[in-house]
């Protein structure tokens, strides 16, 4: 066990001493000593309980006969910090967390590790640590939070955000606001619908870095509890047959991850996620990957926002296990892989079912044949950008429309909630890019604003920056390269005609080759005053195209 250079031998009496002023004794320091990553805090409704899952997660571990030894880190809610600069701080915090809990584990010689969570950054950083780390380690989440309800209606947060458009258009009373306000967030846990926390717990239980049902099973639930101890038991299995992350996190499980999600129609920011997980775990993922996926996919689901469903739904339904089984029959999912739980991904699938068809749909009548997910290029976005396709109607698979350009997301949320936003505009929203942000904003507040605002059919969003898996509507980010790094996003000028076709796959600006060149060439990029970590962060990063991970 790799633990004993820490606490064997008469070199180690200091060692000792220090651990067992924490009060542990011998018999537990003969034990694996196992890290509990917990990022429990009162900033995160999805982390507010996560005190308790650590506990069930401790008494797991003690159970099987190891130690456990809790430690904690950082975390943000995307929700809380969007809208303003706090946002500029979300996907950075990713690498903060995968740093921390490397440097923890690396000092302490963990044997294993559990890593507990519930949002957006948080759960990526840690896989991204498990995978950089390579020891046994299995995650588990908080939990899905139940869905709200309003007026005899199943809500969410998307639906608030998505009043605020209504109540400026004048279709949503101040009234009807806030009692939505009240209502569509009921309890702890990751938001209800199909957004990015719920993505990547769903996706880590695919991958088979977390226990069956740790997608779905809902955050107030005993199940969620039960399936903590498990855990915890089972990583001290994993510890005694020497299974270390990356022998779970091969190419076959990111695959089938993101089978798993183009299924699911999910967040646009897995993408992201996906190839910074996989970049530490040695495996080379490219948006090709994604885009050859989705186009082989059935789309299987409709969670909330593209459909009245939510994750509470989806377990109802069978969860994962069942959507996988649904998935296999066309032979998508790699199903001899290995997994945390000592199954393989066949073994688990073969006692699943489908339990309500009006959640999951069966193979042979899906939503779409195709996945939720769509990659395009084009002289706009020649290194790639991301649409979430499953949100859109067909009608709208192609669309042309005049630029109106901003430099921030503030300055665009100001020009459409004053209506300068029309009917047949493009909105650009550019500078919001992993360098230029800094940090790479979600666009939440201009999306759902115009949803509210009725516009979501009738103008389209591209940026640089990135999505909340809540956005729905002709909304294009994850633009490559982005402004900050010279792209042609960079160049585009209020009035320019923007041609948008998803039949193709193309984002284009409609001017010549010799017009495009010439632009380029006078572009100089705006450079933003900095301090501080964001600073550090902006000379540091990569581009959204390949998962804007550190440069190393």
């Amino acid at each position: 066990m790799r633990s004993r250079v820490v606490v064997e031998g008469i070199e180690r009496t200091p060692h000792r001493c220090l651990f067992k002023a924490l009060g542990l004794t011998d018999e537990e320091l003969q034990k694996p000593l196992i890290g509990v990553a917990n990022s429990w805090n009162e900033v995160i409704p999805g982390h507010k309980h996560l005190r308790e899952i650590a506990e069930a997660v401790k008494a797991g571990i003690r159970l099987a006969g190891g130690t456990p030894l809790e430690f904690n880190t950082i975390g943000i809610c995307d929700g809380i910090a969007m809208g303003h600069e706090g946002m500029k701080y979300s996907l950075p915090s990713r690498e903060l967390i995968a740093d921390s809990i490397e440097v923890v584990a690396k000092a302490y010689q963990f044997d294993g590790i559990v890593l507990i969570a519930s949002c957006d950054k948080i759960i990526p950083g840690m896989l991204m640590s498990a995978a950089r780390l390579d020891i046994p380690a299995i995650f588990i989440s908080g939990g899905p939070m139940l869905a709200g309800r309003f007026r005899g209606r199943d809500v969410d947060l998307h639906d608030v955000f998505e009043a605020i458009g209504g109540y400026r258009a004048g279709k949503t009373s101040y009234e009807e606001v806030v009692e939505l306000e009240n209502v569509a967030c009921p309890g702890v846990g990751s938001c209800a619908g199909m957004f990015t926390a719920n993505t990547l717990n769903i996706l880590s239980e695919a991958m088979g870095i977390s226990l069956p049902g740790n997608g779905t099973a809902p955050a107030i639930s005993a199940e969620r509890l039960r399936l903590a101890k498990h855990t915890g038991m089972t990583i001290v299995e994993l510890v005694k047959r020497g299974m270390s992350a990356r022998k779970v996190m091969c190419r076959e499980a990111f695959l089938d991850a993101i089978v798993v999600d183009m299924a699911l129609g999910g967040s646009t920011n897995t993408i992201l996620h996906l190839m910074a997980i996989a970049n530490e775990a040695g495996v080379k993922l490219t948006l090709d990957d994604f885009d050859e996926i989705s186009e082989k996919t059935p789309t299987l689901t409709k969670l909330s926002p593209a459909g009245a469903y939510h994750v509470q739904d989806l377990h109802e339904a069978g969860g994962v296990p069942a959507l996988m089984k649904e998935l296999s029959k066309r032979g998508l999912i790699h199903v001899e892989r290995p997994t945390v739980s000592l199954k393989t991904i066949g073994e688990i699938i073969a006692v699943a079912s489908v339990k309500r068809y009006d959640v999951i749909r069966p193979i042979t009548n899906p939503y779409s044949e195709r996945g939720g997910i769509m990659i395009l290029k084009g002289n706009m976005a020649p290194g790639g950008a991301v649409i979430k396709i499953s949100a859109i109607p067909e009608d709208l698979y192609h669309f042309e429309g005049i630029a109106k350009v901003f430099n921030s997301e503030e300055e665009a949320v100001e020009a459409i909630l004053s209506g300068k936003i029309s009917r047949g505009d493009v909105v650009i929203i550019r500078y919001e890019g992993p360098k230029g942000g800094p940090g790479m904003r979600e666009m939440l507040t201009a999306t759902a604003t115009l949803v509210g605002m009725g516009l979501d059919r009738d103008v389209a969003l591209v940026t640089d920056g990135r999505f909340s898996g809540a956005t729905r509507g002709i909304s294009i980010g994850h633009v490559s390269p982005e402004a900050a790094e010279g792209g042609p996003i960079g160049v585009v000028k209020d009035g320019d005609r923007i041609v948008i076709d998803l039949r193709k796959k193309r984002l284009d600006i409609d001017i010549t080759i010799e017009e495009l060149k010439e632009r380029l060439n006078k572009f100089t990029p705006l450079r933003k005053k900095l301090a501080g970590y964001l600073h550090r962060y902006s000379q540091l990063v990569t581009s959204a195209n390949i998962g804007a991970v550190f440069r190393t």
